[in-house]
């Protein structure tokens, strides 16, 4: 059962077509995804359909409904409703199609009409979808803020409209907000959200592409520079991340603008070659030897006809681009009161918990409680694009290892900003004398030397290990390159279990459509005794309600209760008497088979008066084998999202990524690290 307040509608309203409606509605349906199970989003006239924002919203939050129902009318038929002076009836065939969607929702944010001079036609909107506005405008200066707002604010006060908040967005670096009768928030302007990238201006241009990787073409355009002097001249013309517009026959000016990038002088974006002429071949083998990972277009105009067609491409928030999709979260989130904008929005939190919600509970967590985390895979490019959102949005500091030469190489080849990050290379760091001497001290049971432990510390694995133990940094999430045993062996080497606990385990968060269950333990005990087993149950049902997850734990088996006998059931047992003698407070049912576990159903047959049964959310594994078979099927056959393995029980947090982990997976544990951090002290 859930126990939301009323739907609630937000109404974005925008006053100025560049005040960037798009990033703002992204951080509102973000806002809502968090507080709702169900979240909708409704255009009531799109530019054209397919719409791209639409689309973005609709896949990143799940909603499950047919793109034609999250619209009114396109703008060609509205425009020709008007036309024909059918405005009322314009107004009641879009206000029609939300009421025959919005019911399916617990909150739906509405994205108003682009043009500025339609404020009467979404106040008209609002009022009868019943809905609360949220203004977005821009102020050209920092002193033109105040009086932006403000009339904002009056302009749909005066049209009988409830306004929220007041949004002043793409400002001119942190401006405070003015008071108002509702709460104002400014967001400064971030180069990269409305940066359009390189495959757009080609695709824009009609551009030929005569070298380039898919990192080259997701890079963004901050700028454009017209080359046409010499190779000193253009040097000082040069900034940061701008496309190079310049006559295809000059080779002198495309192999240096290559040279300035790969040697971090000056990172760019792309080189468009002009007047249809190609390149040098020498000249082109020479700039992709130097491996500057930028793209090199052709087009066949001039080079200020085509820098004139440059400047007017504009980019638009689509699920093609995370990277900009994090940038524009992490602007509204960097700046806004979240707690406040949802107090003044009316929003109840649902005491259901679905996985969307999960997830980004993780990160709004993570950030309230700023930590720092290493990652060992400094060079990996998912390890990177990973950082550049994890920064972006303000979740954790970070530290990465790794030469600071090639980190920084590695990020301009991928196009992501990772220098809010600390740089550490083992091998050259001062901190390896120290880590040496501790590492010696903590094996010296074993034997181990200075000398041996001195080239021991320089592997990355034992190095952000020890940075964790000696409080440089409050967690490590490695993995992604490095087996298991390499992440994890250093853990129990020098962080160790904690007291009481024999043994540590690891849990699977599984993301079920309606649902959130924690599987333990999947990934690091073959075969537990039933001590073990117990510890087990008891880490996950802490690591559970940890995150949100009220624990009802149930010991699983291949039989229900005293149905079956034998060695393995017995084992299950005893663990489960254990557990009870340890944690009488905590719901915990076994032996238990895992319908018996999960179908209400089945619990009524097999165990009817059991608290457990029926509604478990923790479900013990008596070993590795099954664990690890289990979540996969569900993963797979359910469509779960698997999020871990989390490890559970050692001192300080380590954790494992899967060498198959993507981005958001590492996002994801990165988070639940933090956190673990956090209730670690």
């Amino acid at each position: 059962m859930q126990t939301t307040a009323v739907a609630r509608i937000v109404y974005l309203v925008e006053q100025d077509p560049a005040s960037g409606k798009s990033a703002v509605a992204l951080g509102l349906a973000e806002l809502l995804s968090r507080a709702v199970p169900r979240l909708g989003v409704f255009r009531p006239v799109v530019p054209a359909f397919p719409d791209p924002l639409l689309t973005l919203l609709q896949e990143r939050y799940g909603i499950m409904k047919e793109p034609a129902a999250l619209y009114g009318v396109t703008a060609a038929e509205a425009a020709a409703e008007l036309a024909a002076g059918h405005g009322e009836e314009l107004v009641g065939l879009v206000v029609e199609r939300f009421r025959a969607v919005a019911p399916e929702f617990d909150a739906v944010v509405v994205i108003g009409t682009d043009a500025d001079d339609d404020l009467s036609f979404n106040a008209r909107l609002a009022n009868e979808f019943g809905a609360v506005v949220v203004p977005v405008v821009t102020a050209p200066t920092p002193s033109d803020v105040d009086n932006a707002a403000r009339q904002a604010y009056h302009a749909l006060v005066d049209l009988d409209v409830t306004v929220a908040a007041v949004i002043v967005n793409k400002t001119a670096g942190p401006v405070p907000p003015p008071e108002l009768p509702v709460p104002c928030y400014t967001i400064p302007h971030v180069a990269t959200i409305g940066a359009p990238t390189v495959a757009e201006v080609a695709d824009q241009l009609g551009a030929t592409v005569i070298t380039a990787t898919e990192a080259a073409l997701g890079r963004d355009v901050h700028d454009y520079v017209v080359g046409a002097a010499q190779v000193p001249a253009l040097l000082s013309h040069l900034t940061e991340n701008a496309l190079l517009i310049t006559p295809g026959d000059r080779a002198d000016l495309l192999v240096a603008a290559g040279a300035a990038h790969a040697s971090g002088l000056m990172p760019l974006a792309g080189i468009v070659l002009t007047i249809g002429i190609a390149p040098d071949p020498t000249a082109l083998r020479l700039f992709e030897r130097l491996n500057p990972g930028l793209a090199v277009l052709s087009v066949p105009g001039a080079s200020y006809e085509t820098i004139a067609a440059s400047t007017r491409v504009e980019h638009r928030l689509g699920m093609a681009n995370p990277r900009k999709v994090e940038a524009a979260l992490g602007a509204f989130e960097s700046n806004v009161d979240v707690a406040a904008l949802a107090s003044a929005l009316e929003l109840t939190r649902s005491s259901r918990v679905t996985p969307l919600m999960f997830e980004y509970d993780l990160i709004e967590r993570a950030r309230a409680d700023r930590r720092r985390l290493v990652l060992p895979e400094g060079t990996e490019d998912r390890i990177l694009r990973a950082a550049d959102i994890l920064l972006r949005r303000g979740v954790v500091d970070l530290t990465l290892l790794g030469a600071p030469d090639a980190v920084a190489a590695k990020a301009r080849d991928l196009g992501v900003d990772v220098s809010g990050a600390a740089v550490v290379d083992p091998l050259t760091s001062p901190l390896r004398d120290e880590f040496a001497v501790a590492y010696a001290r903590f094996r010296a049971h074993k034997g181990v030397s200075f000398d041996l432990a001195w080239d021991v510390v320089a592997d990355v694995s034992y190095f952000g290990t020890l940075m964790v133990q000696l409080g440089h940094a409050d967690g490590m999430v490695s993995g992604a390159t490095h087996t298991t045993a390499a992440t994890i062996r250093p853990a129990f080497e020098i962080i160790k279990t904690v007291p009481d606990v024999s043994v540590a385990s690891s849990v699977f968060f599984m993301l079920l459509p309606d649902r959130v269950l924690v599987y333990g333990d999947c990934a690091v005990n073959p075969d537990p005794t039933a001590e073990q087993l117990a510890d087990i149950a008891l880490s996950s049902a802490a690591t559970a309600a940890r995150f949100g997850v009220t624990p009802r734990v149930a010991m699983l088996s291949y039989s229900t209760g005293t149905s079956g006998a034998g060695a393995d059931v017995n084992k299950v047992a005893t663990a489960t008497e254990l557990v009870r003698s340890r944690r009488p407070d905590l719901p915990v049912e076994g032996p238990i088979q895992y319908d018996a576990a999960i179908d209400p159903a089945v619990a009524a047959t097999k165990l009817p008066d059991s608290p457990v049964a029926g509604q478990a959310t923790v479900f013990v594994f008596p070993d590795l084998n099954t664990g690890n078979n289990t979540y996969k099927a569900v993963q797979r056959s359910a469509g779960a999202v698997a999020v871990g393995p989390v490890m559970q029980g050692l001192n300080k947090p380590v954790n494992d990524l899967s060498r198959g982990a993507t981005v958001k997976d590492i996002v994801n544990t990165v988070a639940i690290t933090a956190i673990q951090a956090g209730s670690h002290g």
